[in-house]
């Protein structure tokens, strides 16, 4: 049963209940993400009997190339809990249950390029575009604008450099160029702290217009990114610090894991 089921020739080797339930639990996380090129699930149990009463010492998952809602991938995901309840009827049926909620520890690693790739994600797009600011009627004409082209570079001490274009009720298409320092907010925010107008980016005709339009797009993007919109069924991440470590950006915090859900 457990050889046709997991691959495992030899099912009663002391550590073949380690075996098992890192094979189901790695085909179970998988059902977590759109596309994934590789998750690892490593269960340390001493001794192995101890998981027959569900009882497990720690708990450690790896993934590379992980994309969640089909367009935000993440370059790396791992995750460490401490010790873990599950029910392991249900490994030997296949499923991961847990048995109570569990916390760990998790690190998300996000690459310039798939950042860049999330900029043109529909869900992100709806966000930049036919948009009133109210506070730049005397340039818009008080009519709707529109921010085109994102792009992100990751710069050195957790600061960005972004460029896009404003397109104007008018039909004009103002550069945008700013750069700006990315912290934790409520430990679940990305925000866009002290945004900087780089006008050597842009024509001196329209510098006033983009100066004005660069930060408008600042607080556009500093009320954007919240983790929450991006939860995994019962899975909901918390962020304590972020680095810039040349074109990665690196979160690390914990991982409330609630229950894990069922493979379809």
């Amino acid at each position: 049963m457990f050889g046709s089921f997991t691959g495992l020739t030899n099912p009663t080797g002391s550590d073949w209940g380690e075996r098992l339930l890192n094979t189901v639990a790695s085909k179970t996380i998988r059902y977590l993400f759109t596309q994934s090129e590789s998750v690892e699930v490593f269960v340390q149990c001493h001794p192995s009997s101890k998981l027959l009463q569900g009882s497990i010492d720690s708990f450690k998952m790896s993934g590379r190339g992980l994309v969640i809602r089909n367009d935000f991938r993440a370059e790396e995901v791992s995750f460490e809990t401490d010790a873990v309840a599950i029910d392991f009827s249900g490994v030997l049926s296949g499923k991961l249950t847990l048995k109570q909620p569990t916390q760990a520890v998790a690190q998300v690693t996000l690459s310039e390029a798939d950042i860049n790739h999330a900029f043109k994600a529909e869900l992100v797009k709806k966000r930049l575009v036919n948009l009133s600011l109210p506070d730049l009627t005397d340039i818009s004409g008080g009519e709707l604008v529109s921010f085109e082209a994102v792009q992100l570079q990751l710069l050195s001490n957790n600061r960005v450099q972004i460029w896009a274009k404003a397109n104007l009720s008018n039909g004009e298409l103002v550069p945008i160029s700013l750069s700006a320092t990315i912290m934790i907010e409520r430990r679940r925010r990305l925000a866009f702290c002290n945004p900087k107008f780089e006008a050597d980016m842009v024509p001196e005709s329209q510098r006033d217009i983009s100066q004005s339009l660069s930060i408008a797009l600042a607080q556009i993007l500093d009320r954007m990114v919240d983790l929450e919109r991006f939860d995994l069924d019962g899975i909901t991440m918390r962020l304590n610090r972020l680095e810039t470590q040349g074109k990665q950006l690196i979160f690390s915090g914990y991982a409330q894991i609630d229950r894990i859900p069922a493979s379809s």
